[in-house]
């Protein structure tokens, strides 16, 4: 038997610990794992792309755990009325190789993806930081917004999107929380005195969502549209006047921003920066960028952190998922006994 959570019993449990909780939850695991960067295995993932989106496998392993995530990224969605992103992700027992807890992904890839921003913010954003810009507010704002609250206690937010129906929608989730929301009339509107930029816009194309004249001294750009080969939001002068921190370069070079620089121009990996190797932010007139595409590491993190809150309560379920017989070696047993049933006459 293997533990199972599905979308109801996620929302519920989310709703029943109350999303900054576990934010903060997922935070503290994602940080623990990447102290311990060096004990994982580690590969860019594996990709399928087509016409209108990308199917992905994500996975990784310590000694002790094997995990993967399976997405999809499918910007036409929308339009279709279906979700941008669908996940679902598993962890496995390295030992037997046996799988140990799967779970949906949609909703916990939203809270990892804003998880790791917090915590790459509390490393680069500048110190008091109060005010985030956010360009593009599709399904990942809201987490997001929470997740600087949380993490560094960003309250004020402003917005802005090409869909006034979706900046309506931020508002209309967010207000209720006492966030203080201005809906921008630009991009360059929405900047104004702002401290943190977080970019996260759907379309697959070489955008340009800030260009390098936008954006002034000091602040932190989180950069986590650009996520797949041909898919940026970031001038490529503006990348090279800030410094530049990735997960895995070996992945962003393909699917983030730095896929618009030169193979071997120079970034910091934000494990480094966790565990003391690297320098953070250095000077109040710095820019920082979070070039974020998500790394297997986050989802293993995501999948520990549910799987040790869930496990044993009424949000867990056991899914019959592996092939047991009496006789490891009888697998045959555990068919009917009739051959009539099985042999087609």
């Amino acid at each position: 038997m293997v533990d199972f959570v599905d979308v109801s019993n996620m929302a519920a449990w989310i709703a029943d610990r109350g999303l900054d909780r576990v934010l903060a939850g997922v935070t503290a695991y994602i940080e623990e794992d990447f102290r311990n960067w060096p004990a994982f295995d580690k590969t860019p993932r594996v990709a399928s792309h087509s016409t209108h989106g990308v199917i992905e496998l994500m996975p990784t392993a310590n000694d002790e755990m094997y995990g993967f995530k399976y997405v999809n990224g499918h910007p036409i969605n929308t339009k279709r009325g279906l979700q941008t992103v669908t996940a679902f992700g598993l962890l496995a027992d390295v030992d037997s190789g046996y799988p140990t807890f799967l779970a949906e992904m949609t909703l916990l890839t939203a809270v990892r993806t804003a998880a790791t921003s917090a915590m790459a913010a509390k490393q680069l954003a500048p110190a008091g930081a109060s005010v985030m810009a956010m360009i593009g507010t599709g399904a990942q704002s809201e987490f997001q917004a929470i997740a600087m609250r949380e993490a560094l206690g960003v309250n004020r937010l402003r917005l802005w999107d090409t869909d006034p129906e979706a900046v309506t929608k931020l508002i209309n989730n967010l207000s209720p929380l006492g966030f203080d929301i201005v809906a921008a009339a630009n991009t360059i509107d929405a900047l104004r005195g702002a401290q943190i930029i977080t970019t996260c816009t759907a379309d697959k194309t070489n955008a340009t969502i800030l260009s390098d004249d936008m954006v002034p001294t000091g602040v932190h750009i989180n950069a986590i549209g650009g996520d797949c080969p041909g898919k940026t939001e970031l001038d490529s002068t503006l990348l090279r006047r800030s410094t530049i921190f990735v997960e895995y370069p070996e992945q962003t070079r393909i699917e983030g921003e730095i896929q618009r620089l030169e193979p071997d121009y120079p970034v910091v990996e934000l494990w480094q920066v966790l565990t003391g190797q690297r320098e953070g932010r250095t000077s109040t007139e710095q820019i920082t960028i979070f070039d974020s595409v998500g790394f297997a590491i986050e989802d293993f993190s995501a999948l520990r952190f549910v799987r040790d809150s869930v496990t044993g309560t009424d949000f867990c379920e056991k899914l019959d998922m592996i092939a047991e017989p009496a006789d490891p070696k009888n697998l045959f047993s555990l068919l009917p006994s009739k051959m009539s049933m099985l042999v087609t006459q």
